[in-house]
């Protein structure tokens, strides 16, 4: 699911400001864009991320600017010192002697700045870097939340919709049996007529129990029926606090299952027809879950 979150704030001189950001994918994917000085945090970062978020592809920005005394950049004197001895060395053997040294340009010479020690600056940094990230992390759960309801009500439709026509597979279901029972005795009647030979009843009856038995769909119904009442719990209160995304996407391939064996075992075009319907919603319904976290 999408969602936005960002938090700042300032210590000791350092401005910093972290923005969350995610977008639907079907797996976990981090992506952490910090501050040279503060790469070595990534790898803990995406580790702390990924026990907020479960599935989306999540965006961790984290920017700062320090002003404090402790940014300046160092001066090397031993180094500098070092260059000036060089070029006094150069000095004495030109033949006038005019050596003019320029300062800007010595301190461009490489090792005469140096940054400022990093590992202070990531120790400064990590706990309001954590506190921000959850802050932010917070407010991009509840947009995903948000989101989450808006999901769950479409969830809700396509299961009512294959609820209903469920019922209809239920009403027409005896009807299968009926009618296979009455085409059959006429079939049997037209031709014991043209042969003028005996009809058998316990064979009529045994075909027709055979036929009944081959298209019970009482047992796929059934399962559909407790697989639909399992999902709608899951996205109506939770499964005890814990990513549901998975355990839904899980009960829609057994809903299409099922859906796939009652299709096969019918025998009849109406119940055909309503199966795919309720596999069309189905589909509908394993393209949503892929979203939920």
């Amino acid at each position: 699911m999408t969602g936005f979150g960002d938090a700042s704030g300032q210590r000791d001189g350092v401005h910093y400001s972290v923005e969350m950001r995610s977008v639907n994918n079907r797996y976990f994917k981090a992506t952490i864009r910090l501050p040279d000085e503060l790469l070595s945090l990534e790898p803990e970062l995406e580790l702390a991320l990924r026990q907020k978020i479960t599935r989306g592809s999540a965006t961790l920005t984290v920017n700062l600017k320090d002003t404090s005394a402790r940014a300046a950049y160092q001066i090397n004197e031993d180094a500098l010192r070092a260059y000036l001895a060089h070029l006094q060395t150069v000095e004495t053997s030109v033949k006038d002697g005019a050596v003019t040294i320029d300062l800007g340009s010595l301190l461009a010479l490489p090792g005469i700045v140096q940054p400022p020690d990093a590992s202070e600056l990531i120790e400064r940094s990590r706990p309001i870097i954590y506190e921000l990230m959850g802050q932010a992390c917070e407010k991009m759960c509840r947009m995903r939340e948000s989101e989450g309801q808006g999901l769950a009500d479409d969830l809700r439709s396509h299961l009512s919709e294959i609820n209903a026509r469920l019922e209809k597979v239920v009403e027409r279901a005896p009807l299968v049996v009926d009618e296979y029972h009455a085409r059959l005795r006429t079939r049997i009647d037209e031709l014991i007529a043209h042969a003028k030979l005996k009809l058998n009843e316990t064979d009529l009856i045994r075909e027709v129990a055979l036929f009944a038995e081959r298209c019970d769909i009482s047992e796929e119904i059934q399962r559909l029926r407790a697989h639909l009442e399992q999902f709608d719990q899951i996205i109506t209160r939770g499964e005890d606090d814990r990513p549901a995304g998975r355990t839904l996407d899980f009960i829609a391939q057994e809903l299409l299952r099922e859906a796939n064996t009652v299709a096969s075992k019918s025998n009849d075009a109406t119940i055909t027809r309503l199966i795919v319907e309720v596999k069309g919603s189905i589909d509908r319904i394993k393209e949503q879950v892929q979203n939920v976290e």
